[in-house]
């Protein structure tokens, strides 16, 4: 199959991101044509006038339709897209000018009808979101699994960068209204139409990521809330794994009890942890403050994803 792509971007409220999404869409080095086409969800603050600095620059298409979320709003893009192989981007990303010809290339050698990339942090971005970057895709705090080729199994991609062909757009009707996980639930009904997913290493992009702590704590709550309604809607993909984060909040919470009577060996334990995590985040970033952060946002990333999850449960 020769792909055309189709580029999908859902905005609200983001002109100055979509402005820096176009521009790198603007450096691709693939030479075959490909389409763009942003969705404006009902924004006050529309992004209409910057969309028009690049239409001599790429094949580009504006639409403005009432708020829906950015699930209906992908699926929106789709539906009026005219390639055979959708591309779907959020607003808060820079793509690297190798995208489309990595992507090309993984597959023409091993075609599967839905992919996704890693994330990557770019050197623009702030000291925090360096290390929100690094808490949400080192092995040593998620097990790799959003940015690390090594460790998937079968691979779950997000909806910052998702690739899903049209085939199997129209045969699962794309992402449901879900608000959180709509990602992960559309590639769960992806694998029981027989679909394959595949991670694309060279596929990566530059994920702003949330810019306070505050933000990324709201964030990864809602992803730990929204994981048991996925447990129940599939059970067969339930995994011990999704436990972690509330198990690792409630022995880090009795190794401080502990402590606090004397009995310290438990809390020593954690304190080599974190100081793994200092050290890996101060070779992988070389910056000592981005290292120190990491420590912060690794017990920001546990305590709001579990707390999330603790809470998900607790509505069954």
């Amino acid at each position: 199959m020769e792909l055309q792509f189709s580029i999908i971007i859902p905005v609200f409220n983001r002109p100055s991101e979509i402005e820096e999404l176009l521009q790198s869409l603007t450096k691709q080095t693939y030479t075959a044509n490909f389409e763009v086409l942003i969705i404006e969800d009902g924004s006050t603050l529309k992004s209409d006038t910057v969309v028009s600095k690049y239409a001599k620059e790429l094949n580009i298409n504006y639409f403005y339709k009432e708020n829906t979320g950015a699930g209906p709003s992908r699926n929106f893009g789709m539906q009026h897209a005219s390639g055979n192989y959708f591309i779907i981007f959020d607003s808060d990303c820079i793509i690297p000018s190798n995208y489309l010809v990595e992507v090309e290339k993984a597959l023409n050698l091993n075609f599967t009808d839905a992919y996704g990339g890693a994330d990557a942090a770019h050197y623009s971005f702030t000291t925090i979101q360096k290390a929100i970057n690094y808490s949400m895709t080192s092995f040593m705090t998620t097990g790799g699994i959003r940015g690390s080729k090594q460790a998937v199994d079968k691979f779950q991609p997000r909806s910052f960068n998702f690739g899903i062909s049209k085939k199997a757009f129209e045969t699962t009707q794309g992402f449901s209204k879900m608000k959180i996980g709509e990602d992960i639930d559309l590639t769960f009904r992806l694998w029981e139409h027989n679909f394959e997913t595949q991670f694309i290493n060279n596929a990566f992009v530059y994920h702003k990521r949330r810019s306070t702590f505050q933000q990324f704590f709201k964030q990864t709550f809602a992803f730990g809330n929204g994981r048991p309604f996925l447990n129940r809607k599939y059970p067969h993909t339930a995994k011990i794994t999704y436990w972690f984060p509330s198990l690792f909040i409630t022995t880090l919470v009795s190794a401080i009890l502990f402590y606090m009577v004397g009995i310290n060996i438990f809390l020593v334990f954690f304190a080599i942890y974190f100081i793994a995590i200092f050290l890996d985040s101060l070779v992988k970033n070389q910056n000592f403050s981005v290292a120190f952060y990491s420590v912060i946002t690794t017990l920001i990333q546990f305590f709001g994803y579990g707390l999330g999850f603790i809470k998900g449960l607790i509505q069954e």
